[in-house]
Parts: C-alpha cells; structure tokens; sequence
C-alpha cells in the first residue's frame, strides 16, 4: 500500500514539474484527501516527497536534501501537537453534545408552571449564565387561591450546582402542599439538603406561601437574598429580611417565618444573588440602580418589568452574566 501512494504521489509530482497545469494542482488536492483518508503523518509526506525528488532529480545540492531533513524533524514535532489538538476538540465537541442534552433534560425536570391567582400578576425569568443553571424556581398550587413558591440558588455553577438542584426539586415533590408553612418547608428541605449533597456545597431559598383571598404573603428565609416589597403608595422600597441558615449547613437549623399585605399597585420582588451583584467597569451595580429601572416599569404588566431589569443589567454588564439571573414579581393588581 505504501508503495502504491509512493508511486502515485511521484507521478503526480513529475507530471506537475513538466506542465505546471491546474489539473496537476487538482490532482494535487485529490490526493491529499486519500492521504487523510489513509492517516498519513505530515513528516510522512515530506519524506516522500524528498524521495520523489532525489529520484528525479540526482544532481541536486546536499543542502537541498538536509533541508528536507530539517523539515522533517519539525513536522514530527508538529504531526503530534495537531493529533493532540484534534483530539481536544473533540473531547470538547463531545462534552458539548453532553452539556446540551444535560440542560435539556434539566430544564424538563426542573420545568414549573406559574400558578394563576386572582389579582395577582407574576412576572418570571430565570437565565443561567452557563448552560447548566444553579438558580431554581418551584411552584405549587390548589384551586383555592393558595400558592407556594421557592427560590433557590446553589451556591456553586455549572453541572454539580444542577445536580444539587435536582435535589431540592426532589424535596419540594415530596411535599407539594401550596399550604405549608414557609418554616415547615424549609426545615424539610433542609433535611434532604444535608443528607443528599456534598458538604462543600449549600443552597439559599426564598419561601413564600401566598393567600390570594387575603392577598398575603407569609415567607421565610434560608441565607437568601432578601425579598423586596414596593410600596405603590408610598413608591418606596424595603427589605423582608428573615434570618435562617443556609440549607444543608446543620440539620438543627430554624427558620423565621413573616407575613405581609399586598395592596393594589404593590409589587413583592423576589430574586437569586445574579440580580443583585452585577457588575460593570465601575464595580458592583447599586441596589438602588435595581430599584429604579423596576420604578420606571411599576405601571406595567409584572412580566414586562421582569424583561426590563434583565435586558437593562445585561447591558450596563457588556451583555455577560457573572452568575446565574432569576426574577420573580409579584403585582397586586
């Protein structure tokens, strides 16, 4: 076989040293492709190229045929540095395939469907900033105007922070009552946290049961960043803070549990860390930036007002999220 490419290539190379055609340069080309076919090494093909001409061409200076010597030498050096390139993009287009179809299949199973409750208006968007996300939110529901919510973040990226993830989905099923107490939920979860995940990694949650009837918001924290309730009144803004550790740091925690009441116009804004510490060239964006672009929007829809803060921190960010993005509005309508 090697005999038989050898022939060729000197046919090839002799028939181009007469006629110097585009033809010869076609069947140049030609058979490169059946040398890629056939995994010939590029110091495979100079080497056979000198042969081809020191055949041809005897009375040629030995600097000629040492310099083919040389080149030799380095396309070894470099035959094995693009194998070893190669095969990292492959390893590479193969994680990809595989990080692809683990965020499908993530976003299927962690996939919730917003409640409807009379007179309330919910805005959500939860954007990962990798493909896998470490932000969660779940929601449960009955037909009697009661609604449960989680908002969680595992503090961590990427594929282990969505395992986690999968972790607290699974607790949340295992209660799906729209009526539990924020308290009772967090302890539960807690509990399967602390059993189920690594100890480097812990996970916040926001937990806020909703009374449609009394258009009240009872909730509860475990080391999340704090809810924001909007006062349409007053058009100020204040923190529901309520103290409770991260989920799965000890099995003893407790967690706080407190009440507010919406009233027309107001908006309770929940929401992970990837909201709250973007940055730009200046540093870390205020709070109160924050505030000011869901200001501008109070008037509007809950989900239009969602769209604006994220497509508005985007940009002031140069369109790179430092963490994973979820926000969720409720608006007392």
């Amino acid at each position: 076989m090697v005999q038989k490419i050898d022939s060729q290539y000197k046919e090839i190379l002799r028939q181009y040293m007469q006629r110097q055609s585009e033809q010869n340069l076609y069947d140049g080309q030609n058979f490169s492709r059946q040398l890629i076919a056939e995994n010939t090494s590029p110091e495979e093909v100079i080497s056979m190229h000198k042969a081809a001409m020191q055949e041809m061409y005897e009375d040629l200076p030995d600097v000629v045929w040492h310099s083919f010597d040389l080149l030799i030498e380095m396309m070894i050096s470099y035959g094995l540095a693009l194998q070893e390139r190669e095969s990292l993009l492959q390893r590479q287009e193969e994680l990809r395939v595989e990080m692809d179809l683990a965020a499908n299949v993530q976003e299927t199973l962690l996939k919730t469907t917003t409640p409807s409750l009379e007179g309330l208006d919910i805005g959500l968007l939860s954007i990962p900033a990798r493909k896998m996300n470490g932000d969660y939110v779940y929601f449960v529901s009955d037909q009697e105007g009661h609604a449960g919510i989680a908002v969680a973040d595992v503090i961590g990226k990427g594929l282990p922070a969505a395992l986690c993830m999968s972790m607290v989905k699974f607790g949340m099923d295992s209660l799906n009552n729209s009526r539990a107490r924020p308290k009772d939920v967090l302890d539960v979860i807690n509990r399967v946290v602390e059993k189920s995940i690594d100890d480097s990694m812990f996970v916040s949650m926001f937990y806020g049961s909703y009374n449609a009837g009394e258009a009240t918001m009872t909730y509860g924290s475990a080391g999340h960043e704090p809810a924001i309730l909007y006062r349409a009144k007053s058009e100020t803004f204040s923190e529901l803070n309520s103290k409770g550790l991260l989920l799965g740091v000890s099995p003893a925690a407790k967690y706080e549990e407190h009440t507010v009441h919406l009233e027309q116009g107001d908006l309770l804004i929940m929401m992970t860390d990837g909201v709250t510490e973007g940055r730009n060239e200046e540093g870390f964006i205020e709070r109160e930036v924050i505030f000011e672009l869901i200001h501008q929007m109070k008037d509007e829809p809950a989900q239009v007002i969602v769209r604006h803060v994220y497509d508005e921190l985007v940009r002031m960010q140069n369109a790179e999220l430092s963490d994973d993005f979820t926000l969720v509005i409720y608006k007392k309508v």
